[in-house]
């Protein structure tokens, strides 16, 4: 079972046909801090609702920039051909897009369109599918191969990703592509796997970063308080990514 919306994200629950007002209603109950926006004429659909409701009466595709400065999870009950149009002049970067999530019309499939990791919306997907009973279609290659998230690894407990950019990519791309990886955990809660499935065999787990040799592994991931000198990082060049764990969960 996945775990409760935090109360903390702001959600909107999107619907511009007759059909898709009455999913949303159906999952407002179920989300009652969700807000609720749809056409002025389906407003009355969601009557009894605890819900603030949006109703708007424009163009629909006026709707997005507030849609996207507002919320940090955005359900589109929206065909996902027009959800890619309609959002597309908004987007900036995953760091700072909203997760986007499009529900299909029948309520089967449950589809992150845009900031998966970054911005919740794969996790928003699977919430919202079990809701409703359908099914999350993932397609970040992480989640689809039950592996490492490196961008966003222990976030949920309060760990910070420390490194460049291009280094996240590089080291992603050998967690997803089987390629041997070190885990190096010398600090930070030890409960930081929480898929059902077990650790991918390519994942080895070190205690120290002196235990690794360096040249078996095509990248590290390093969870430590200590400074990282610039010399290792230069020495892995691209191949390091460090977390950082609040300093009272260390072990």
């Amino acid at each position: 079972m996945t775990e409760a919306p935090n109360p903390t994200v702001r959600i909107a629950l999107v619907a511009i046909t007759k059909h898709g007002a009455a999913q949303v209603a159906a999952l407002a109950r179920a989300l009652p801090e969700a807000e609720v926006c749809v056409a002025a004429k389906f407003a009355d659909a969601m009557a009894g609702l605890t819900s603030p409701v949006l109703a708007y009466s424009g163009a629909f595709k006026d709707e997005i920039a507030g849609l996207f400065q507002r919320f940090d999870q955005i359900v589109f009950f929206v065909s996902l051909g027009a959800v890619v149009r309609l959002i597309a002049p908004h987007m900036k970067s995953k760091d700072e897009d909203p997760g986007v999530v499009v529900v299909d019309d029948a309520g089967q499939f449950v589809i992150p369109v845009l900031s998966g990791h970054v911005g919740g919306a794969n996790a928003m997907a699977e919430q919202v599918a079990e809701l409703l009973q359908a099914t999350p279609v993932l397609t970040t290659a992480s989640d689809v191969g039950k592996t490492i998230p490196v961008d966003i690894l222990g976030r949920e407990l309060g760990w910070r990703v420390e490194a460049p950019k291009l280094n996240i990519t590089r080291v992603s791309a050998a967690v997803v592509n089987q390629e041997p990886v070190a885990f190096v955990q010398e600090a930070g809660s030890p409960h930081w796997w929480t898929r059902p499935t077990p650790l991918p065999a390519n994942i080895h787990r070190f205690d120290r970063f002196e235990e690794v040799d360096l040249a078996r592994f095509a990248a590290v991931l390093w969870v430590t308080h200590a400074e990282v000198p610039e010399a290792q990082w230069q020495q892995l060049n691209e191949k390091l990514v460090v977390y950082r764990p609040p300093v009272e969960a260390a072990q």
